[in-house]
């Protein structure tokens, strides 16, 4: 089995590669940008979840009492931009998950570039981030957001 395009399928299936954003009063601009990069299974498929740690070889796992899921995912920018995105460029997502993850990989290389420290950046990482997840909830409508940076 090739176990890296299988990482990939499973992904394809059950990953999310998201963009948070918060309002923080002491940051600079006011906002925080947090990328993450997870994958959820219900505790009986605790061991694949492992096995994604593993294989990764960073990133956390937790438990969520309230949905019973196994959670792996990773936060840290220096993993996403040397682990995680370079293992979806090579093994590509066959989904509209594609989609999303190529909007997160720039997103994630603005932020590694120092980008979201200046307005210009962090208005192109808020327009950017506007086509991924769409069906997720946001706390923040992005027009408010953008008022904050250009405030």
């Amino acid at each position: 089995m090739d176990i890296k395009s299988y990482i990939t399928g499973f992904t394809d299936g059950e990953g999310c590669f998201q963009i948070s954003i918060s309002k923080r009063s002491k940051m600079k601009l006011g906002l925080e940008i947090r990328p993450s990069f997870s994958v959820s299974q219900n505790k009986r498929s605790k061991d694949i979840i492992i096995f994604l740690q593993q294989y990764f070889k960073c990133g956390g796992v937790r438990f969520d009492k309230n949905d019973q899921t196994y959670k792996f995912e990773v936060r840290s920018i220096d993993d996403l931009m040397k682990i995680i995105i370079p293992h979806f460029e090579k093994y590509p997502l066959m989904t509209a998950k594609q989609d999303d993850f190529k909007i997160f990989s720039e997103i994630c290389r603005l932020i590694y570039s120092n980008h979201h420290l200046n307005q210009e950046g962090l208005k192109k990482i808020l327009e950017l981030s506007r086509g991924i997840n769409v069906s997720g909830n946001k706390k923040y409508n992005r027009e408010d957001l953008l008022k904050i940076v250009t405030r």
